[in-house]
């Protein structure tokens, strides 16, 4: 069993910057695949970024660019980089441990960023 736990979200302006933690509850990123993940009103979750094998990243093209992953090994915690954040980047963000093996598939409980003057 794995638990994370989201931090970081809020209100920003358009333009602002956030960072997102996950803090896992063992050391999972060996055999874990990391990621993040959000879902607004009315819409179905999408992928933001993720680790695929190794260092290697993966990012939905409307955040390229303004978006970084990155993850603390010792600390057993990812990080969400938001950057020029916009008001379509308002939605709960949920990190995901997937274990590709397994396919075992685990969720934190979501944080809420809203973009907004």
């Amino acid at each position: 069993q794995v638990q994370l736990v989201e931090s970081g979200g809020g209100l920003v302006q358009p333009g602002g910057s956030l960072r997102l933690s996950c803090a896992a509850s063992r050391s999972i990123f060996s055999i874990y695949r990391m990621g993040w993940y959000r879902q607004a009103p009315g819409k179905q979750r999408e992928l933001v970024a993720a680790f695929t094998t190794g260092a290697v990243t993966n990012y939905a093209d409307s955040v390229k660019g303004r978006f970084t992953i990155s993850r603390d090994s010792a600390k057993n915690t990812v990080y969400l980089q938001m950057n020029s954040l916009k008001p379509e980047d308002t939605a709960v963000y949920y990190c995901n441990a997937f274990q590709p093996f397994s396919r075992n598939s685990y969720w934190g409980q979501g944080t809420q960023v809203t973009v907004s003057s």
